[in-house]
């Protein structure tokens, strides 16, 4: 068996431009780079509601890996199937991937959400080792009856960045990045900024495409609060693109309800943009009290406070500017992600 060997199985477009597919894609080159063989097996893009026929079809690529594989099974699909991986779990190494849980993106009725808890748990009891992005996550999975001893952290890298310069003219220039889907609470931004007097602007970077009646519903938002010349949806971006972007803001901001690493955030931090964001676990790891200001989720009027502040205040936005830059030192690189993981994933070979 070629212990350099993974089999990654990753569920719809792994070239697709969201935080989840874009670690994947990054953890793929850095192992290659690090001598593994990585081969990727990709599912249909029905999941976590997966279709008949995907179930079929990703029982069918289980069963052809060799005796002994070592799987690596991203959340996305591996939550949804538990029943397909204690079928396999014998025959092979399987290792789940999670991002963030299933059960935590917003906008589910109560009962699906329950479901999928359900069947992540059982998933998740089926493999032999699970990697989250964040301690965050490891901390939620603690709750599904997973061990603490059975979880490895591996967050993502962020590469190099230059500094954001800004507008430098006297307005707030603000940049979103996140899929306009309702767990990003778009929604709650966007109430919060119409409590703001004129001197600001609002770029918001992120696809259009994962959730068309929340974009209309955003869209139909900004009419009433009279904020269609603020904001604006650029929706995917090329990656110069992006980089430009975060270059020429000021401020980044993000009101999501729910992280599982935050890899928007991190990558503000590396341009040295403060943040002024929501406390969910994973984005006050990566924030401090230095480098932003953060409010509880949903709530409107504190997070309209924290960012009439910074309108109003050169100085404390220049300060936490200043944190910023120094939390990019100390941000993980991805050679150190790619290296963490291959450690991680080698151990998942050792003799039982």
């Amino acid at each position: 068996m070629n212990t350099r060997a993974l089999e990654f199985i990753v569920p719809g477009d792994i070239n697709a431009a969201t935080g989840g597919y874009g670690y994947d894609r990054r953890i793929i080159a850095g192992l290659r780079a690090l001598g593994w063989k990585v081969s990727v097996h990709g599912l249909s893009d029905s999941f976590p509601q997966p279709t008949a026929a995907a179930l079929t079809d990703a029982n069918e690529v289980l069963a052809q890996l060799p005796e002994q594989a070592l799987v690596l099974v991203d959340g996305l699909a591996g939550g949804a199937m538990p029943q397909l991986l204690r079928v396999h779990a014998t025959r092979l190494r399987l290792v789940a991937l999670v991002h963030h849980p299933l059960a935590a993106e917003s906008g589910l009725a109560a009962h699906r959400a329950l479901e999928l808890r359900n069947s992540e748990q059982l998933a998740l009891k089926a493999v032999r080792h699970v990697i989250v992005t964040s301690e965050a996550t490891k901390l939620v999975l603690k709750s599904y009856g997973v061990e603490p001893d059975s979880v490895s952290v591996v967050e993502p890298g962020t590469d190099a960045a230059l500094l954001a310069h800004g507008t430098q003219d006297g307005s707030l220039k603000m940049l979103c990045v996140a899929a306009l889907i309702p767990r990003k609470g778009h929604d709650v931004l966007f109430e919060a900024l119409a409590l703001l007097p004129q001197g600001w602007s609002l770029t918001c970077v992120g696809s259009l495409e994962h959730s068309p009646a929340t974009v209309r519903q955003l869209r139909a938002q900004l009419q009433r609060l009279g904020l269609e010349q603020q904001v604006t949806f650029a929706g995917e971006v090329d990656a110069a693109t992006l980089d430009r972007h975060y270059r020429e803001a000021d401020l980044f901001v993000l009101a999501t309800r729910f992280e599982g690493y935050g890899m928007a955030v991190a990558e503000a931090l590396a341009h040295g943009l403060p943040v002024i964001g929501t406390n969910v676990d994973a984005i006050a790891e990566r924030v401090g009290r230095d480098a932003g200001l953060l409010v509880p989720p949903d709530d409107v009027e504190a997070l309209g406070a924290a960012l009439g502040r910074i309108l109003n205040d050169d100085a404390l936005l220049s300060a936490l500017a200043e944190g910023a830059a120094r939390v990019r030192n100390i941000l993980p690189t991805w050679t150190e992600s790619c290296s963490l993981m291959s450690r991680v994933l080698a151990l998942q070979h050792a003799p039982d």
